[in-house]
């Protein structure tokens, strides 16, 4: 009996381990793609959302006759951590989150062409809730809808540089085919 109690509490343990592990892995924590393994326009958006902050505003439907809202985000870094699931190392002023420090968040994006586009469709933020986004970036812009529960909106606004970043093309633009991207100093 002492041995089946045993076996069963190391059945369980693996189980843990494995399901943290499978958890690890979906939310793309620790997991990094090489950036000198990307496609030209996937490595020139993340060597241009180094050390940069969104600032724009959004709205509400429904209350449009109100002055749109004021967000911020600022990016330390975008990752690509799969094939279609992209890190962002961000503090944010929105969602209720104002003057958290840096916190990893992963979402969907997809490139058309060379614009990259997040498509979050009921995509679960921890701590922050349950959201379907389109947004899309071109050069130093970016623009598109948000859905939280029954509110919704629009957001749109300019992407600032803070450090040191690339700024020889306009984001949204790949570089040359072959050419390198050179990293930008911390």
């Amino acid at each position: 009996m002492r041995k089946l109690i045993k076996l069963a509490f190391g059945l369980v343990g693996v189980l843990l381990l494995l399901a943290i592990g499978w958890l690890a892995g979906r939310s793309g924590i620790g997991s990094v793609i090489d950036p000198a393994t990307l496609p030209p326009a996937e490595r020139a958006f993340a060597e241009r959302m180094r050390n940069v902050t969104m600032v724009g505003s959004f709205t509400v439907d429904g209350r449009e006759a109100r002055t749109p809202r004021s967000d911020r985000y600022e990016i330390a870094s975008v990752e690509k951590v799969g094939e279609n699931s992209w890190r962002f190392n961000a503090k944010m002023d929105c969602c209720g989150v104002a003057g958290q420090s840096g916190i990893p968040i992963v979402v969907p994006m997809h490139f058309v062409g060379d614009t990259p586009v997040i498509t979050m469709t009921d995509t679960s933020l921890p701590g922050i809730g349950t959201f379907t986004v389109r947004l899309f970036f071109y050069g130093d812009r970016y623009a598109g809808t948000w859905q939280h529960g029954p509110v919704g909106g629009q957001m749109s606004g300019r992407i600032e540089r803070t450090g040191s970043s690339p700024a020889s093309a306009p984001m949204g633009t790949a570089a040359p085919e072959g050419a390198a991207v050179s990293p930008s100093k911390p």
